[in-house]
Parts: C-alpha cells; sequence; structure tokens
C-alpha cells in the first residue's frame, strides 16, 4: 500500500509539474468542433476537467449553483456553468440523446442523480475508489504471453448497465470509415487479413497498452467533438473510464505494471471501450494511411495490432517506413511494443490476426489439427474428456471454432463438420 501511494504522488507530482511549464493558453485551447454530420478528420485535443481553466464559462454566487454538482471556482468565488457550450443541432442530426446537465444526464439514463454521482465516485476528492471493494469494476491480472501482465476491468452490474445504455444510444451510431477492422459493423479478422493477401512483404506492429493509453481527457474530447456540452462530456467520461483503487494490489510484485492505470484510462473489459478505443485512434488511422499510400502499402488496424504490405520495394524501404511509423505514433500519443515488431517476407508463413495470408484466406494448419485432434477423442472418449478449459456449453464453443475454420477453408471446415457430427452429446 505504501509503495503504490508513492507511485501515485509521484506520478500525479511530475505531471503537474509538466503542466505548469506550459503556457496558460495552451492548457486553455478547447477542443475543435466538427462541422460536418459525421465525424471529420478531427484530432482530438485534450480537454481538461479542471473548472480553474475554463475560461469561456459563466460563474455564478457561490449560493446559487446553475446546476447540482456544478464545479466550484475558487478564483472567483462562484460555481461554473460548464452546461451551455454543447452544439444541440449537431447532437439531433447524429440522431444522439439530448442532455447539458447532471440531473439531465440522470433522467435519460432512468437513474436518480445522486446515484450517477456515486458512479463516477464523485463524492471521493480524487474521483477513485478507496478500495476494489468499492470500485464499480472487477478487478483482474492476467498473465501476457511474452512477458507482463495485463489488468482486465471488468464492470459490475451497474455500471455495466449504464455503460450499455451509452454504447447503444450514442457510440454505435457514429459510423467510421477508416482502416480499424475490430469492434466495427461488418467488419472482422478476415476482412482485416484480405488486404494482405500474396504480398512480398508483411510488416506487423503492436500498440502497448492500448487501453490504458487512452486517457481520460481523449475521452472527454470524443464526446465534446459529437457536440455534448462540457459537463455532460466530463460526466460521461467518468462513466467509460476507471482508475485504480489506492490500495491495489498488483501482479508479481512489480509497482510498475501499475503505472499504465494510474490516470483515468479506457478499462478493458467494458462494452463502450472498444468503440472509444477506435475513436481514439481515428486520425492515427488516417495518417497512418496516408503514409501507406505514399509508399504503396496496404494498411489496416485490428485493436492493437497493426499491418502493412506491399512489394518487395517495401521490403527495400523498411527501415524508413518504420521510422515514419513510430514517429506518427508517437506524435498521436500511442506507445509501440518494441518486442512485438515482427517483418514476414513471402518464403515464410504470413498470418494476420491469426489467418494465413501467403497465396488466399486460409487457416493455421496448426489450428486445423488441434481442432482436428480435440473432435477424434470426443467421438471415442467423450466431450467431457475434452472439455479442459471448462466451457459453460462446449457444444457451442467447438460449433464456434469449426465455423471459424469453415470460413477461412470450406473444405477444411466440411471436414471438421462431418467429425462434429459424430459425437455423442
Amino acid at each position: 500500500m505504501g509503495l503504490f501511494k508513492f507511485l501515485f504522488n509521484l506520478f500525479f507530482s511530475g505531471k503537474q509539474q509538466s503542466l505548469s511549464g506550459k503556457s496558460a493558453s495552451r492548457r486553455r485551447r478547447k477542443p475543435e468542433k466538427i462541422t460536418r454530420a459525421k465525424l471529420s478528420p478531427l484530432r482530438f485535443k485534450k480537454s481538461s476537467h479542471d473548472s480553474s481553466t475554463v475560461r469561456t464559462s459563466v460563474s455564478t454566487p457561490a449560493d446559487n449553483p446553475p446546476y447540482r454538482f456544478a464545479r466550484y471556482d475558487i478564483k472567483t468565488g462562484g460555481f461554473l456553468d460548464l452546461s451551455k457550450d454543447g452544439d444541440s443541432e449537431r447532437i439531433s442530426s447524429m440522431g444522439l440523446p439530448q442532455f447539458s446537465t447532471p440531473e439531465e444526464l440522470a433522467n435519460w439514463l432512468d437513474i436518480p442523480v445522486g446515484k450517477l454521482a456515486w458512479l463516477i465516485h464523485r463524492f471521493e476528492e480524487t474521483h477513485r475508489p478507496e478500495s476494489p471493494k468499492h470500485a464499480h469494476y472487477h478487478f483482474h491480472w492476467i498473465a501476457k504471453r511474452h512477458g507482463g501482465h495485463r489488468l482486465i476491468e471488468a464492470p459490475k452490474s451497474h455500471a455495466k448497465m449504464i455503460q450499455y445504455r451509452i454504447y447503444e444510444e450514442i457510440l454505435d451510431r457514429i459510423m467510421l470509415r477508416s482502416a480499424a477492422h475490430g469492434f466495427a459493423a461488418g467488419r472482422s479478422i478476415v476482412t482485416n487479413a484480405m488486404p494482405h493477401v500474396g504480398q512480398y512483404c508483411l510488416l506487423k506492429m503492436d500498440l502497448e497498452n492500448f487501453y490504458a493509453n487512452v486517457s481520460f481527457s481523449r475521452v472527454i474530447s470524443i464526446f465534446r467533438s459529437l457536440g455534448y456540452s462540457r459537463e455532460a462530456s466530463i460526466w460521461l467520461g467518468h462513466l467509460t473510464t476507471s482508475s485504480l483503487p489506492t490500495n491495489m494490489n498488483f501482479p508479481d510484485k512489480n509497482p510498475g505494471a501499475l503505472l499504465p492505470y494510474l490516470r483515468h484510462h479506457l478499462p478493458q473489459g467494458a462494452p463502450t471501450s472498444p468503440v472509444l478505443a477506435n475513436l481514439s485512434a481515428y486520425v492515427l488511422d488516417l495518417r497512418l494511411s496516408g503514409l501507406a499510400k505514399a509508399f504503396g502499402v496496404n494498411y489496416t488496424r485490428y485493436a492493437d495490432d497493426l499491418t502493412f504490405s506491399g512489394s518487395k520495394d517495401f521490403s527495400n524501404s523498411l527501415s524508413v517506413f518504420i521510422t515514419l511509423v513510430k514517429k506518427i505514433i508517437r506524435e498521436e500519443r500511442f506507445k509501440v511494443h518494441v518486442n512485438k515488431q515482427k517483418i514476414i517476407r513471402k518464403n515464410q508463413r504470413q498470418t494476420v490476426t491469426g489467418v494465413v495470408v501467403n497465396d488466399k484466406i486460409n487457416v493455421n494448419r496448426k489450428t486445423y489439427d488441434q481442432i482436428k485432434a480435440i473432435l477424434w477423442n470426443c467421438i471415442h472418449s467423450g466431450p467431457e474428456s475434452q472439455n479442459r478449459d471448462n466451457h459453460p456449453d462446449f457444444y457451442a464453443h467447438l460449433s464456434g471454432r469449426i465455423s471459424h475454420v469453415k470460413q477461412l477453408n470450406k473444405n477444411r471446415g466440411e471436414k471438421l463438420k462431418q467429425l462434429f457430427d459424430q459425437i455423442s452429446w
């Protein structure tokens, strides 16, 4: 606990010192507005939730707040009204729900405003839970294949219900046309792999801590770009981000594992996080697509997996190309996973998000043989003997894996289906 508090204080004190060196005008810069009905090539700007940095807000007397839970401004001795700078016409044009204040947001969610404030830890000074018990997420560390751990933050029932409402009625209505194939309607690992079929050279890169690097201020900027007021965007940002409790445990006695999660960030496990992550990477996709086009290269992204492919000329220019890609990623405030960069040429097995792309879309032979062996053992020893991971519906699990193989290779999928039909369930 003491070590965590030390890291917490070190992280945020350093952040405050870095901010103090910036000019006041830069800190107070407002997010860019969009004039089109759909998201334009927008670079989401950092927008502070600190009331002292908002210059366009109207201050009201201390005994007359403009709405419940309005922010108090020490400089003026009154409350700030952050609900007047929304774009209702833009919200209407996109078919999104209208609200500007916490009470209006609570009414839309059909919950009391006090419960809404409880959900965002409004009553805690740091806007974070005191302990995992008081958090609105279940925290679970899982080991990564190449070392280290990833934090899964699954929302509890109340938070999950709210996030599904935000996803279904706001985020799911935003249509983006970009290189993103993960968690996008009509797209999949297959559409992500298809542009890279039959290419001479494949370059694969990975974004480190993809969700955790999407900060609270970026999420606020996303909602601001949709037309919501600063006040509404701050509350939506709190509802869709997470922060660790002050006494959170970490695996392997490694305090460094906590650093990406100290600030408010997108939780991996929330229904709203995939869409918000794609929106935060929208400009990244535009810039990388432009760079790829200039080099005559194909580019797709599936969540945190970046894939580029091209001819022999692309292979000869890799050193320059990789340098430019890393520069763009840094400028867009993401991080490259240094241990996950791969260059695969046509004489090797080329896979993109688990799909073989050397000559055509195909299934990995190892995956096919593994499923075939499981089905064969199910026939002779019963399916219970093969459900080693304790899947609650092993029938559906195997059926799904066979459908996936059939999508990539129809003939192999049919062979697996014949074996599947011989199992005595």
